[in-house]
């Protein structure tokens, strides 16, 4: 017979003392602003252009996520990644960590296309197909992915890929 030791709480307290402890906290800025409301891509993309640095846009690619609450008020917007001329990295925990952490109700999708290019790859296809799948998991909506560019924009929402 195995001779098992018994746990107590104090050996189970001692045990604990070098486990890192994580907390997790979303600080708004400020209250929602409920007059920036996405109804359409015009008003998504008007609100990513602020956000984003247009002298990058032809430079280098990035990937960001606007957040929004159930009536589709702006959270937020979170930079997922800063990449190199043809890509950036799309980490799917990371996009959903900050969601969850803003408590959004969907999110939208965007990236640009230094090349000028506004027709999506097959790469922007498939990852908007597991962020949708991951997103109804969670229950957090992904809405739209926008593909900028300094001239214009592509929307999958608007073309029916969504």
């Amino acid at each position: 017979m195995q001779n098992t030791p018994t746990l107590s709480f104090t050996n189970i307290e001692s045990l604990l003392v070098g486990i890192p402890k994580i907390d997790l906290i979303y600080k708004a800025g400020s209250a929602v602003n409920i007059d920036l409301k996405i109804t359409c891509s015009n008003d998504c993309v008007a609100v990513l252009r602020e956000s984003w640095d247009e002298n990058k846009i032809e430079f280098i690619e990035q990937f960001k996520i606007l957040l929004l609450n159930r009536a589709n008020n702006v959270l937020g917007v979170f930079e997922v990644s800063t990449g190199g001329v043809t890509a950036t990295v799309v980490d799917i925990k990371l996009i959903f960590a900050a969601a969850i952490l803003a408590n959004a109700s969907g999110i939208i999708l965007a990236h640009n296309h230094p090349s000028g290019n506004l027709q999506a790859s097959t790469a922007d296809r498939m990852v908007t197909r597991k962020l949708i799948e991951t997103g109804d998991i969670l229950d957090i909506k992904v809405l739209d992915h926008i593909i900028l560019t300094r001239t214009g924009y592509y929307s999958f929402a608007d073309d029916g890929e969504m």
